[in-house]
């Protein structure tokens, strides 16, 4: 301890500023292909707030592993940095560091385009502007993987996901960050109505039933395109994994033409 600490005291006396990012940018370059494989050390390192402050980074590795090794593509809502072009961009490098073979796409309602790079490819849009998320979905094609972590606002977020959900290939999934915003007012929460379905979570709510459209006892049923789209949703702690898929396994109990079910019918 002793002479690591003698190191550094020699590091900052000897070397330029500029010298001393080089060797920071080094030493995190070093530590990135160290931790590669580890999603909650890659957010420190990169700078995210999704591992220590928020916690999130070991559920993204629990659902986002099946993808570690493929040639995917990803999409993130939301750079950070606000209005500041220079600022903002952490949790891409990170997925560019786990996804070794992925592609990695984001959107900022401010232009942030400057810190595009290898493999990432940023645009400069609003969440809540459907010609845009349109245009955008024609220009990069379909996805594996959306995490929202844009403004938080409850309007924004529905907008988006009913938007970019079909954009999602099947085995997909769609994350959605921050979901804390649904109970507060001033982002358009509502902590009164918890069933309010303009917010994320009420509206996020409602979608559990589509799990299991196939034994709603009502004649003539025709599903929606959530129900034949949603297989499985994870809640967590302001987190939300919904995942893209055909849901069609059908009723084990309510079977086409079947006479005895007065038992389902209350009869």
């Amino acid at each position: 301890m002793y002479i690591l600490k003698k190191i550094r005291h020699l590091v900052k006396i000897i070397l330029t500023e500029k010298q001393k990012n080089i060797l920071k940018k080094i030493f995190q370059l070093i530590n990135i292909f160290i931790y590669k494989n580890d999603l909650i050390k890659l957010s420190v390192i990169c700078g995210t707030d999704k591992g220590c402050h928020h916690k999130y980074a070991k559920h993204h590795q629990t659902h986002f592993s099946k993808f570690k090794n493929k040639k995917i593509k990803l999409l993130e809502i939301g750079v950070g940095g606000y209005g500041d072009w220079k600022e903002g961009g952490l949790s891409l490098k990170m997925w560019k560091a786990y996804f070794s073979k992925a592609m990695i796409y984001s959107f900022d309602i401010y232009d942030k385009r400057e810190l595009s790079g290898k493999r990432i490819k940023i645009f400069q849009g609003n969440q809540s502007d459907k010609k845009f998320l349109s245009k955008l979905s024609n220009e990069i094609g379909k996805l594996d993987i959306i995490i929202d972590d844009g403004s938080h606002k409850n309007k924004d977020v529905i907008v988006s996901f009913k938007e970019l959900f079909p954009l999602l290939k099947h085995g997909g999934i769609y994350v959605i960050e921050d979901t804390q915003t649904s109970y507060y007012p001033g982002m358009g929460g509502d902590s009164n109505n918890f069933n309010n379905q303009n917010t994320t979570m009420g509206f996020v709510k409602n979608l559990t039933d589509s799990l299991n459209h196939s034994e709603f006892f009502i004649p003539n049923y025709r599903p929606s395109y959530w129900d034949k789209n949603i297989i499985s949703i994870h809640f967590y702690h302001n987190l939300i994994f919904i995942y893209k898929g055909l849901n069609n396994e059908g009723s084990n109990i309510i079977k086409k033409g079947d006479s005895n079910l007065d038992w389902v019918k209350g009869n």
